[in-house]
């Protein structure tokens, strides 16, 4: 019996003070709106970005450590625009090829956390 329902939200970390930083990333360039922490989670920093869909969370690690190999993976409508808006912007990409039907990218997002974007061909 599976007791899970679904996945509610992913956290990732950032270090203090770079909330602009992810806001250009993850609003400006990936879409994902802000929304407002609730007041007693506000006070700890970090920043919200939800939509129907996809909830992402930033939240502030004081020993701040970038996740290089766990990483969320978000299904996106097509890798090729994205790859172009990321490189445009200044991100590397890494190009893997390794799932048969399916496209993706890794890129780090301003703070070095892992990110895989994929499209599925069928």
């Amino acid at each position: 019996m599976v007791l899970i329902k679904k996945i509610d939200h992913v956290q990732l970390a950032m270090p203090s003070g770079k909330e602009d930083s992810a806001r250009e990333f993850y609003n400006g360039i990936l879409g994902i709106p802000e929304v407002k922490k609730p007041m007693e989670l506000a006070k700890r920093g970090g920043v919200w970005f939800e939509s129907d869909s996809i909830k992402i969370h930033l939240g502030v690690d004081k020993d701040f450590i970038p996740a290089t190999k766990a990483h969320p993976g978000l299904e996106v409508g097509s890798v090729e625009v994205l790859s172009e808006i990321l490189s445009k912007h200044g991100y590397g990409i890494t190009q893997d090829h390794s799932i048969s039907d399916c496209i993706r990218i890794f890129v780090n997002d301003p703070f070095g956390n892992r990110l895989e974007f994929l499209e599925w061909s069928t």
